[in-house]
Parts: C-alpha cells; structure tokens; sequence
C-alpha cells in the first residue's frame, strides 16, 4: 500500500490492545526458560525488553543489551509454524454411548493449541518467518488437496512483521533472499511491519502497511506520518543488519550441486556426527511432514485421532511394508538437506529454506548446513568451495 507511518511505544501497546478488543489472541516473543519464545502477550512490558542473544552452532544464550530495545534479538527459538501448524492436532473424537457412536470433527482453525485459541495476530514475526508463512501457503493451501486446518488459521490471522535489527551468529537470510526485511520481498504478506529505531530522536517503531485493516489499527493506534529521518533510520538499521550476518550460503547452482553429490562419501562424514534427532526440522519453519495417531481410553468408549508432527530424521518415517527405506543416518540426513535445497525447488518452484539459522542453532552436534552445502560443492571434481563465514560480533 506504499504507506509508512510511526508509532511510539505507547502506540505499540495501542496497536496490542485494539488487536485484543477485536478478539485476537496475540502473540509475541517473550523471555521463558532463558530462551525467546512465543506466547500470548497483553502488553507491551511481556516482550522482551532490553535482551538480545548469542547464537552459533549448537549455541544459544541470553544477554543483556545497553538499550530497551524490544526485538533486538534475532530468530526465537519458535518461528509462527506452531501457531498455524501445531505440532498435535485434534481431526476427530468419537464417543460411544448406550449401544451407538457419535463423531466429532472439529471446525477447521477452532481447537485450541498451546498458544491459546484463536484467531491469532501474530505480533515480531522476523521476514525468514513471514517467507516460511508463504512456503506455507503454497505447499498446504494452494494445492488439489489444501489444509484445511491450516488454511482456516491463516485467514484470520493478522501479522505485524519486524525488520531484524541485530542478526545472529547462524543467520543467513540474505543469500537466501528473504531478508533482514520484510518489506524487501515482493511476496511478503503482512498487515504491519516495523522498524524499531532508538536513537537521540526516542524510541520508536516505523510501520509499513500492508493492507487495509492494518490501516485502520495504525489509525487507532494514534499512528503519525513518518518523516524522512524516521525512514532514513529505519533504511539504516536494515542496511546495517544486512552487513552483519552469521554465515552465508552459495545458492549458484545449488540444486545442481546436490543431486550431483548424491553418492559423494562426504554424507558419511556427516552421518558420523548427527544424532537423528530430528531437532533441525522440529526448529525449522517450512517442514511439513506429519504422522497420524490414533489414541482410545481404557474401557473403550471413546477414541481419538490426532495429526502430529513426524520427521524424515525417525527412522519409522519411511517405513513401508516389508522394512524401512532410508534405514541409515546417512540417507535420512542427505534425504533432508536434499529435499530442503533442491526437490523443493522442482516441487513448489522455490527454495526450502529461510536463511533462520536455527538447524544449525539448535542442532547438538553443531552440524552447519551452510558448512556442508560448501563441503559437498567442493566434493565435486571440477569445484571449489564457497565456505561459510562467521562474522564477529
């Protein structure tokens, strides 16, 4: 919609509170555990003022900034895949009462799930994310067969996004096109997206607006036209986080080089340090697979059925009648990294991955998918190896 505004702190607590008034159950990053998580917030004091964090492989730990800073820290633990796609799902409940069955089929996007009932607004959503929500989009709702689930969700769903200001040690979204902002990204589907700045001028937030009803809260939220200082500072702060990213990842060719290096030896250097277990995809905002379980109480008068989420990492995910098809670490890791960087592409046109980092954040054994993508390239007769930096921070 081309329209750029500035609000205040007191006007992102306006903003908060016109989003609950309307019903929404909002959330947003806030410190639990010594980690960033998201939960429902009511108020502008749940976020998490003041931290930032420390990320590299197989490492995350809080700190203390010298600002109040609100998002000054990158990628959370959680993307907004839990929210829209949680991880256990209710499809239907039966019950059995005086001889006949009765079944319950939920309506679509209305059980309640660990961050509360929606319809959810979705408050700090970084653009690796808001991108992820797009490969969403495509993969569960634009097909034959659509989630319906999903689908149900993401309509009623209102996204204030936020450019990072302070990227960590395992990001690296800007080889992959989807960031530090959202606003640079033809396909980025927010209502709101934010820049924080603090600076001599005060602490402030420059909001994009993408789309009417995101117009109409700014309104509330007694939102001033910004001037061009305010997009000067926020055109800096995105300019600076570009700069300052943890790794990069040679795309040129990429899919290409892993179908190529399908048989390279170097996956059983890989194999012989991954666990296989399955943190990479639980992390990672795109992943997708699920398993369906069925549940009944003792005295068999109700049953259940439940869409959970699965992992190619397990080794029952490919198991057929007769035995496993992937039944070792190596082709279940190379099944993963391959699918994510290269299938994808063919399959829905677009890479599988962000850029978030939190594969290599989260995984124990300090694998760096950017690392290996390098060292499969290089495995390659005829090719050298992009490796991937670490900025120092």
């Amino acid at each position: 919609m081309n329209e750029t505004r500035v609000i205040d702190l007191g006007g992102l607590q306006a903003l908060i509170d016109a989003l609950s008034a309307r019903g929404y159950t909002v959330i947003g990053p806030t410190v639990r555990t010594g980690s960033i998580v998201n939960a429902p917030i009511a108020s502008i004091d749940d976020l998490p003022r003041g931290w930032g964090d420390e990320q590299d492989a197989a490492h995350y730990r809080l700190r203390r900034r010298d600002d109040d800073a609100l998002f000054g820290f990158a990628s959370g633990a959680q993307s907004a895949k839990p929210v829209l796609f949680p991880a256990n799902e209710l499809l239907w409940r039966s019950r059995r009462s005086n001889g006949s069955v009765t079944v319950e089929n939920p309506e679509p996007g209305t059980t309640t799930t660990t961050t509360g009932t929606g319809p959810y607004a979705l408050l700090g959503v970084r653009s690796c994310d808001l991108r992820a929500i797009g490969i969403h989009d495509e993969v569960l709702t634009s097909r034959q067969f659509g989630d319906v689930h999903y689908a149900a969700r993401r309509a009623e769903a209102f996204v204030v996004a936020v450019a990072c200001s302070d990227p960590g040690g395992t990001c690296f979204c800007v080889s992959m096109g989807t960031g530090p902002s959202p606003t640079t990204r033809e396909d980025a589907s927010f209502d709101l997206a934010l820049t924080e700045i603090l600076d001599d001028a005060g602490h402030r937030f420059v909001v994009e607006v993408g789309s009417e009803r995101g117009a109409e809260l700014l309104i509330e939220a007694g939102a001033l036209e910004a001037a061009d200082s305010d997009l000067a500072a926020a055109a800096a702060v995105v300019e600076e986080a570009v700069g300052r990213m943890g790794r990069t990842l040679d795309t040129e060719g990429l899919r290409d080089v892993l179908y190529a290096a399908a048989e390279s030896p170097h996956w059983d250097d890989v194999a012989a340090r991954c666990l296989a277990c399955t943190n990479c995809t639980m992390v990672c905002p795109t992943c997708f697979c699920t398993n369906v379980e069925d549940v009944t109480d003792l005295d068999g008068t109700s049953a259940e059925r439940h869409r959970v989420w699965d992992s190619c990492f397990s080794a029952s995910f490919s198991y057929i009648h007769g035995g496993t098809v992937r039944d070792s670490t190596k082709s279940r890791y190379r099944q993963w990294m391959t699918h994510k960087l290269a299938a994808w592409v063919d399959q829905f046109g677009s890479s599988g991955c962000v850029g978030c980092g939190r594969c290599i954040t989260w995984c124990p054994a300090a694998i760096d998918i950017t690392a290996e993508a390098a060292a499969l390239r290089a495995s390659l007769p005829g090719k050298t190896s992009t490796t991937s930096t670490r900025t120092s921070r």
